[in-house]
């Protein structure tokens, strides 16, 4: 019987919280609880599909993560309290008008985030610049777009990518470079899979130092070191023009520079391209001939272009290729960045870099800036340039910034070289995080943090890869005393400008989004990005659109420069040329490994949001390096053995596997462990050189060298019940092993897993605090000391079930007690095994890799997937059956890898 006292379910349409595909979601509330989400199937950016990570945003962030309430603390040592908005605002306002009074408006600084509406972007953008009087305002987009947007403002007038989803349909011709796509953009990817199926003389190409998952679908790979993309750019170029198979009719009528870049790639030849790129040069000649002779030739790229000190260069190398064969403009065919966050392109519209200003205009351009101020009715905007993202935390450093402004993002996490972003962030006096988890690495840094409502909980607009404007909707309230980033912004601004400019006009009247889109789509009027003539009530009424949408315009432009008009002084596009540079840090004797860092399947960032779901541990769950297995031969390393990692800058110790998807001299380890979940995190190692004109990081390229790490003490536990809780109480304890890490098992029951390591048995009152943490100082507790080996086990059982265990000395019994524990049985072997000396489970080897899920959506794992093929199955029986790869599909390329090597019994 269905009770009558539940709350009715209903349904809000809005926009996934997590890449820039933009997919439109559907939520599933009771005005209260968010309880499950789906794909729109009327959103043209995915009709209905969702990654797993978009299908399980219902799962993640629950309330012992978030940030409930303001807290203050007045001093670096002290703890911070709770607080109410008013005194925790005025605090605010107060310190940072005091430190613009003191030592002037340069002083402050926002660092924001591509995951702010655009309408929160606004807020800040004119806080910052139109009130305080700085361009010290940077986001966490200069670290995956900035590159893309000086690729595209040099070679093509403007910031804006001219082509459309549909392209990846039409091309004939496609190449990936520098993303894996079956990752980081996997409903896109579902797009060209079913694209490449039904028109399978579509050609594909990956540029990749890596074979991933992307690869499979490829026609042709070119596994590049790492670095030499502007080279294989100016290589093929070469190749097309010394062919017959550049479009010259294009080139003179509407480009300029290409005689210059002509002379430049002469001496790109295909024999030293070959080598350079440590490629063949039948490939090299195959990729020219897929381009130059494809009737309509599409680019894709992410952060694999952009992260780098040459990312601008490689931006516009491969842009160039488009102009030179007149791909560009037409279905099918043009250069397209993928964006890394769900509204990086809403935030370089409203001019949330230190360079911008709202309106694709540059704060550079005096012009510009009169444009701005005289339509915010202030006398005048900063001319002097602002700091970006890298700078900024490197003045901050240097006791220049006083007061730093952080929203949704976290730089703790994120930035490289992450010793030096500490010591910024405990030397800065002020630090405010507006967030909506308290559990972030930056969290720790804050002096005053600030509650911010989160997705589901807040509405407005944003912009995604293909310049489509979609709105995003309230299912439910904000918990506890959270607000929206437009309102807590909005609020601190009125309270700064009373000190500031005390009796002058308002600056923000503000009431809600509306207001605050309505003015700034007033700066967009006749530029290249026009939104004069949209609307959120317009997209509710129409459907989600693309920009240029001037006024009295019935739809959005779908793609830019049909004409061959592009928005430069001289109305042709522009070919750059710039020669080859190395990456900042080549192979030495001492390093003699490059580092990529990169994304996982069913994690997005640094874990804010899904470091709190445990189903999204399933398929990889927890931080390993990757190796060639020619370096793992090399060094003498087996799979699972712990190994030291060192830059230049920081080490850490994580486990080592065997990836045939690497050349030799490269290392592959996933950009998403904060220290949160991995002691030091992956950004310790990262370099913080950037691109000239970009200022964007070189996060992909940094020299590493990897040695055994000596640790023979380890140390296992497992605990159900509050993940975060739990994970809070026992960070601080574990943080004096030498190796550590953290992560999250199971679905119906989540649980907290630590693995560790150390040089020497911990000592026995540590063990004794984490065993009272772990509730198994008492109780149901089966327990077993071998002092004589250093072994030490613990495990409580309730209801004829475990719910907590821990190993210490050795921890051989790990994934057959983790077993147990998913199962949710316990037998006689459980207290044989107890018994023993040492903690092998029966049957098993030390060797044997745990199993993992590999389809999220249908939480089927490999050895289900893998049993199932040895029974002969094939995909669309294993959909059928099994159910896996019947929904979002990520896991496809895996399953047809493991076909391929599964041998199947006559």
């Amino acid at each position: 019987m269905t009770d009558l006292n539940l709350p009715a379910l209903q349904t809000t349409a809005s926009t996934c919280c997590y890449c820039g595909v933009g997919c439109g979601v559907l939520i599933e509330h009771d005005g209260t609880r968010i309880h499950g989400v789906s794909g729109d199937p009327q959103h043209p950016a995915n009709f209905g599909r969702l990654c797993s990570k978009g299908s399980s945003l219902h799962l993640t962030g629950d309330l012992s993560s978030r940030a409930l309430q303001p807290e203050l603390r007045l001093g670096k040592q002290l703890p911070r309290t709770a607080t109410d908005w008013d005194t925790a605002l005025e605090h605010a306002a107060e310190v940072f008008a005091h430190s613009i009074a003191e030592h002037g408006p340069d002083s402050v600084a926002f660092y924001i985030s591509g995951q702010l509406l655009t309408e929160d972007y606004y807020a800040f953008n004119k806080l910052a610049r139109a009130l305080i009087g700085t361009n010290n305002i940077d986001s966490n987009s200069r670290l995956c777009m900035s590159s893309a947007v000086v690729g595209y403002k040099r070679s093509l007038g403007a910031d804006a990518p001219p082509c459309n989803y549909e392209d990846i349909e039409l091309a004939d011709t496609l190449l990936i470079v520098g993303s894996n796509m079956a990752y980081a953009h996997p409903v896109l990817f579902r797009r060209l899979e079913a694209a490449k199926s039904q028109r399978p003389d579509m050609k594909i190409i990956v540029v990749d130092p890596r074979r991933t998952d992307t690869c499979e679908l490829a026609d042709l790979h070119l596994a590049i070191q790492g670095g030499t993309d502007v080279a294989l750019f100016h290589g093929l170029l070469h190749l097309l023009i010394g062919n017959g198979w550049t479009d010259r009719r294009y080139i003179d009528e509407h480009t300029e520079g290409f005689a210059e870049l002509q002379e430049l790639v002469s001496d790109y030849t295909p024999e030293y391209v070959a080598q350079l790129c440590d490629i063949s040069l039948d490939d090299l000649h195959s990729c020219a001939r897929l381009i130059g002779e494809a009737p309509a030739f599409l680019s894709l790229w992410c952060m694999g272009l952009n992260q780098s000190t040459a990312g601008s260069a490689k931006n516009s190398a491969l842009i160039n290729l488009h102009l030179a064969t007149g791909q560009i403009g037409r279905p099918g065919a043009g250069p397209f960045s993928l964006t890394g966050q769900p509204n990086a392109m809403g935030g370089r519209e409203t001019g949330s870099l230190s360079n911008l200003l709202p309106g694709h205009r540059e704060a550079g351009n005096a012009e510009h800036r009169r444009e701005v101020a005289e339509y915010w009715q202030v006398d005048a905007l900063p001319a002097t340039p602002g700091l970006s993202a890298i700078e900024l935390f490197e003045q901050m450093r240097n006791g220049k910034i006083k007061a730093l402004w952080i929203a949704c993002t976290n730089p703790a996490q994120s930035l490289p070289d992450q010793t030096a972003v500490a010591e910024a962030l405990n030397t800065c006096p002020f630090v405010v995080l507006q967030e909506a988890f308290r559990t972030t690495e930056t969290a720790k840094h804050a002096d005053l943090m600030l509650p911010a409502a989160s997705w589901g909980e807040k509405e407005g607009t944003v912009t995604n890869s293909e310049r489509r404007l979609s709105n995003v909707r309230k299912a439910v309230p904000a918990p506890g005393q959270a607000r929206p980033d437009w309102a807590i912004t909005v609020d601190f601004a009125r309270r700064l400008q009373a000190r500031l400019r005390p009796g002058s006009a308002p600056l923000f009247e503000f009431t809600d989004p509306q207001g605050l889109f309505d003015e700034y789509k007033g700066l967009t009027q006749g530029r290249d990005l026009d939104l004069s003539g949209l609307d959120r009530a317009l997209i509710d009424r129409l459907g989600p659109q693309q920009w240029p949408f001037p006024q009295g315009a019935g739809s959005g432009t779908p793609r830019l420069y049909t004409d061959g008009r592009f928005p430069t002084d001289s109305g042709r596009a522009r070919f750059i040329s710039e020669a080859y540079r190395a990456p900042k840090e080549t192979r030495d004797a001492r390093f003699a490994l490059t580092l990529n860092t990169g994304r996982l399947r069913d994690h997005w960032h640094g874990m804010s949001r899904t470091g709190t779901a445990a189903r999204l541990f399933g398929h990889v769950s927890e931080a390993r390096l990757s190796l060639s297995p020619a370096d793992m031969q090399h060094q003498r390393l087996e799979d699972g053995e712990l190994v030291q990692v060192h830059s230049r800058r920081g080490s850490l110790v994580v486990p080592v596997v065997s990836d045939d998807s690497l050349r030799p001299g490269h290392a592959y380890l996933p950009m998403h462990w904060g220290d949160r979940f991995l002691k030091g995190g992956v950004n310790c190692l990262t370099l913080s050189a950037f691109d000239p004109l970009s200022r964007q990081p070189e996060l992909k390229h940094a020299g590493v060298r990897v040695e055994k790490a000596h640790l023979p003490w380890h140390f296992f536990a497992l605990i159900e019940g509050d993940v975060q809780q739990h994970l809070e109480a026992l960070r601080p304890l574990c943080e004096a092993f030498d190796y550590l890490s953290l992560g999250l098992t199971g679905r119906e029951r989540p649980a907290l897993v630590i693995r560790a390591a150390h040089a020497n048995a911990a000592a026995a009152e540590l063990l004794a605090q984490i065993d009272r943490l772990l509730g198994l100082d008492q109780g149901p507790v089966m327990a077993y000391d071998d002092p004589a080996h250093g072994v030490g086990k613990r495990v409580r059982i309730e209801a004829q079930r475990i719910t907590a265990l821990r190993l210490a000395g050795e921890t051989l019994a790990q994934d057959w007690l983790q077993g147990l524990w998913l199962e949710g049985r316990v037998d006689d072997s459980l207290r044989r095994w107890l018994l023993a000396p040492l903690s092998r489970e029966p049957g098993r080897t030390a060797s044997q890799a745990r199993d993992r899920i590999l389809c999220n959506c249908k939480n089927v794992s490999q050895s289900a997937i893998e049993a199932a093929i040895g029974r002969g199955l094939d995909l669309a029986e294993l959909k059928n059956q099994l159910g896996c790869a019947s929904q979002c599909g990520s896991c496809v390329p895996e399953i047809k890898r493991l076909i391929n090597l599964v041998a199947v019994p006559e």
